[in-house]
């Protein structure tokens, strides 16, 4: 665990979860993607399991959170499931989680090109961390993405 200015970053495989931080975080995602953004899509997708979770967290208090994953071997890491609680929006938490997790990326996947697949109203706030568009706008689960790339370091 390492401490930032008002917050502790948690990183962790699935199964190290107690099932009251692994039900708090779930719950946030399908609060934030399901609930909020009213898209019913299959939240839980099976691929938790094969992910890095990244917490960002206030004691036992869940602030943001995303995984990483790579798909496949020949597959670039993935950053995705960016969630910021709304009880701690209006905290610049996005930027702190988005450099969390690049800094999680460089370390379990030194020297690759990060990945993401944005909303697209997100692209701007994306790019100032160093990703560039890849694909066109497209629709997943009725929501505008752009397919986003970071350089390797």
């Amino acid at each position: 665990m390492t401490t930032g200015p008002s917050y502790t970053t948690d990183v962790r495989r699935l199964e190290e979860f107690s099932a009251l931080d692994l039900y708090a975080m779930m719950k946030m995602r399908v609060d934030v993607f399901v609930v909020e953004q009213t898209c019913p899509y299959p939240e839980l997708d099976g691929n938790d399991a094969a992910c890095l979770h990244l917490r960002l967290l206030d004691g036992r208090d869940l602030l943001a959170c995303a995984r990483i994953w790579r798909p496949e071997p020949s597959d670039n890491p993935r950053i995705g499931r960016v969630a910021v609680s709304p009880d701690h929006r209006g905290k610049r938490l996005g930027e702190a989680l988005m450099r969390e997790l690049i800094a999680a990326c460089e370390q379990a996947y030194p020297g690759e090109t990060i990945e993401i697949s944005a909303q697209a109203h997100l692209q701007k706030f994306y790019a100032s961390f160093g990703f560039s568009p890849i694909s066109e706008e497209y629709l997943e689960d009725g929501i505008p993405h752009v397919d986003m790339l970071r350089a390797k370091p």
